[in-house]
């Protein structure tokens, strides 16, 4: 676990140091991002329990909870959600500095949505499988899980890490199976190409 809480330090320097100002916090849109967007608008019917992994400046978060979720929004990094939670004060968010390599028991099979965008990418390539796994443990029976991933092309300079093909499907191996996929072209700097996946849990 000292590895894996080594590797993830740098989000609570990087968030520390863009206190006052988001401007060099690279994923921080500001806005809830579209690609869940795009899920809240597809699905009329929106409750149970949601988490958000790595939920930043807590947009996403947000977004969950105005569409009808009792939400839950977690991040490594204390300055991050103290930033969240200034922002949506007010609301009924729930923030937690948490760990997903140790989640409480209690989490296990517990959310019915999970939003995961960009977190696992932000990782060494060796902890992946574990991460992977997780995330996947946490998903309800019955529940989903939206991913959201850079798709690596050409060049390995991170963080973050773009997932290869064969990253994504280890989703597949966590009782998960695939409802829809599909892969999005955005201008960035980091792949041009994103994956967006919806998983169910079975049971």
């Amino acid at each position: 676990m000292q590895e894996e809480m080594k590797a993830s330090a740098w989000f609570e320097d990087l968030y520390k140091q863009n206190e006052d100002s988001h401007e060099n916090i690279p994923w921080a849109r500001r806005d809830v991002n579209p690609l869940l967007q795009t899920y809240l608008d597809e699905n009329k019917e929106h409750k149970g329990k949601a988490l958000v992994i790595g939920c930043g400046l807590g947009d996403d978060a947000f977004a969950l909870s105005n569409a009808g979720y009792e939400t839950l929004a977690i991040d490594i990094s204390q300055t991050a959600l103290d930033i969240a939670q200034k922002r949506f004060s007010g609301t009924d968010i729930t923030y937690e500095k948490q760990d997903i390599f140790d989640m409480p028991d209690k989490y296990f099979e517990h959310f019915d949505f999970i939003f995961e965008a960009f977190t696992v990418q932000s990782l060494p390539r060796e902890f992946r499988t574990k991460m992977i796994q997780a995330v996947a443990r946490s998903v309800a029976k019955e529940g989903e899980l939206l991913v959201v991933a850079h798709k690596k092309e050409l060049s390995d300079g991170g963080p973050p890490w773009p997932l290869t093909q064969v990253e994504i499907d280890q989703f597949l191996d966590n009782n998960l199976k695939e409802i829809s996929s599909e892969l999005v072209t955005e201008p960035s700097h980091i792949s041009k190409t994103r994956f967006r996946i919806l998983y169910k849990k079975t049971l």
